[in-house]
């Protein structure tokens, strides 16, 4: 099983034809991941914790329906529920977060048996890391995951308006990525939180061993290295819509394959079978609004 711990929150879109509409679609990275992962027929639990406010009722309905095989959503009734509101240019998204203080940072892990037999893979999210409550729950959980002898899982996910600076969020980061078994950049976080402009320089830097390193390059597919093996796989031309969820969607694929699986025994043939999957998912959540 895997279980995502992180962000839930409501991704507030405008309309291209009238910037004085919005939607509301529910969001949070790793409650996209966990709400792919499932709805595509894997074993997957979510933790998250949102305000006790309209918002926060939607998103846990939204989640009530999906049904997580574990977990649930909490609330807390003293802070509101997080907001991202996203603008889009030519499919591409712009994100403003609606976030101080916010519930998400505040999830209650007490109750998580992170020695369960059935759990596999814990995925946590990184928008936890923008505030110091939320980094030393993020750390706990890490913590917990590792000495329950379980697989961490890490997408960087840097967002520019919650990390003003691009050097403190390297420092913020640096521990979770220095130790997750499964490792995920986009392109252009990989080439800014390595400072590197050579691909292969950069992905370097930040391999392994014994890890995952998973890359995502848009249009031109993505890239794995894992010990001796590495290379890139390629995906389909697909025109976006919306590209908001489509790292996410391609997570919950790659985690859907190696749930149940060690790593120490993926050959060259699992992984690209992964990534072709994961590019294709990713791909497809293009074609709507919303992440998931």
């Amino acid at each position: 099983m895997v279980l995502c711990i992180g962000e839930i929150l409501a991704d507030v879109i405008g309309a291209e034809e009238d910037k004085t509409v919005f939607k509301i679609y529910a969001g949070g990275a790793p409650f996209n991941v966990a709400v792919n992962l499932k709805r595509a027929g894997g074993n997957c639990g979510f933790i998250g914790c949102v305000g006790k406010d309209v918002i926060g009722d939607y998103l846990k309905e939204f989640a009530a329906a999906v049904g997580f095989d574990c977990g649930g959503v909490q609330t807390d009734a003293e802070r509101n529920t997080t907001m991202a509101f996203v603008s889009h240019v030519n499919g591409e998204r712009d994100f403003s977060f609606f976030r101080r203080d916010t519930a998400d940072s505040h999830i209650d892990i007490s109750e998580i048996d992170f020695c369960a037999e059935e759990l596999n893979i814990v995925h946590l999210g990184s928008l936890l890391l923008a505030d110091s409550d939320g980094a030393a729950l993020a750390e706990r959980i890490a913590a917990r995951t590792k000495a329950a002898g379980k697989t961490l899982s890490f997408d960087v996910n840097y967002r520019a308006d919650i990390f003003r600076c691009p050097r403190e969020a390297r420092r913020v980061y640096a521990p979770f990525i220095g130790r997750a078994d499964i490792l995920k950049f986009s392109e252009d976080e990989l080439f800014a939180f390595t400072g590197e402009e050579d691909f292969d320089k950069a992905a370097g830097k930040v391999a392994r061993d014994g890890a995952l390193l998973l890359v995502t390059l848009g249009s031109r597919g993505s890239y794995y290295s894992l010990g001796h093996m590495r290379g890139f796989v390629d995906t389909e031309k697909i025109t976006p819509i919306d590209t908001t969820g489509a790292g996410d969607a391609f997570m919950a694929a790659v985690l859907k394959e190696l749930d149940g699986v060690a790593l120490a025994d993926a050959d060259e043939g699992f992984l690209r079978n992964a990534l072709k999957k994961a590019n294709l998912a990713g791909g497809i959540a293009t074609q709507h609004r919303g992440a998931i």
